[in-house]
């Protein structure tokens, strides 16, 4: 039943993560105005407080609860994913900054940098590859025989 609950967890913080960066992607531009800066800081905040659910969860359901610590830990994938996941937290860094720093302005227009989006951009392509190591884990690849 725990391993159901946690597993259910697990994926509905997942979808909130994805959507907000979903949401990020779509709004983010060159210019926004300081409204959407503000906005911006909030879903950033949602995607963030997602993260760390989908960190705990996992690492709950990696040592804890469900099938035995081995079954992962042995797994070259697994470690795969979760190294693709941490890079997704690295390269979120930067967009939470700018998002931090700019959550309380009242600035007409706020220039984003390029780089910024391009991260932003590149979380969404470790979002898409993710998955897929986790379809290759429930299929037993990578577990040695």
């Amino acid at each position: 039943m725990y391993y159901e609950l946690f597993r259910l967890s697990h994926f509905v913080a997942i979808f909130f993560f994805a959507g907000a960066l979903v949401v990020e992607n779509m709004a983010i531009k060159p210019q926004i105005s300081g409204e959407d800066a503000r906005n911006l800081a909030k879903v950033d905040a949602v995607c963030g407080i997602s993260a760390l659910l989908v960190f705990g969860i996992g690492l709950t359901l990696w040592l804890w609860v469900g099938k035995p610590a081995e079954f992962y830990s042995s797994n070259p994938i697994f470690h795969a994913k979760l190294g693709l996941f941490l890079l997704m937290v690295l390269c979120a860094i930067a967009p939470a900054a700018f998002f931090l720093k700019h959550r309380k302005s009242y600035e007409e227009i706020v220039a984003v940098p390029s780089y910024l989006r391009l991260l932003l951009k590149f979380e969404l392509v470790l979002l898409l590859i993710i998955p897929v190591l986790a379809l290759l884990m429930a299929r037993g690849i990578g577990l040695s025989a």
